[in-house]
């Protein structure tokens, strides 16, 4: 396992209950097994963190002004750039649900000047790429986002980045290995 082993769902502390609400979407879905366990189990070592974290990840999972589609091609850039395998897996796993063909999965690993992206998707990449190597949107990639987007939406896309900037750098610093589940689709 990684560098601290993940609590069994069985075993987490009750606080958990709570930490774990805001993932839950506002509309139920058909059960199913929940993913993400190994994340989850580590996270349960910290339930107040938890909380908190997910207080956010809860807004960018369901009440977000971006798309989903807009969303998950901002995670996955992340993940690709991080070489957060755990989170790359997760989401290409997802990216049809949210409008985003295989082959798109793909070539956002080859970033925003890949043949295909739209201006408006392409931009998107871009903004992750800056953000996460200067720590903003440059001038060019900004205009672009600023002539589509209200400022909710622009606000959306930078705690996006950030958010899941914060969980690759949780993923690989305590190297929380993948769910069974979850196959090595893309190897990032």
């Amino acid at each position: 396992m990684g560098r601290v082993d993940p609590i069994p769902p069985g075993e987490w502390p009750r606080e958990m209950a709570g930490a774990v609400g805001p993932l839950r979407p506002p509309v139920p879905r058909e059960p199913s097994r929940p993913k993400g366990l190994n994340l989850l189990g580590l996270l349960a070592h910290h339930p107040p963190l938890t909380t908190a974290y997910h207080q956010l990840i809860g807004h960018l999972l369901y009440a977000s002004t971006i798309t989903s589609r807009q969303r998950e091609l901002l995670v996955l850039r992340v993940a690709a750039q991080r070489d957060a395998t755990y989170e790359w897996e997760q989401h290409a796993e997802s990216a049809g649900d949210a409008g985003i063909t295989g082959i798109e999965v793909e070539r956002i690993r080859a970033g925003p000047e890949a043949a295909g992206w739209s201006t408006l998707d392409a931009a998107l990449l871009r903004a992750a790429d800056e953000l996460l190597g200067a720590a903003r949107i440059g001038h060019a990639t900004w205009a672009i986002l600023a002539a589509e987007f209200e400022p909710q939406q622009l606000m959306d896309v930078v705690f996006t980045v950030g958010a899941y900037d914060l969980l690759a750098m949780a993923l690989r610093t305590f190297e929380v290995e993948l769910d069974d589940d979850l196959g090595p689709q893309a190897s990032t």
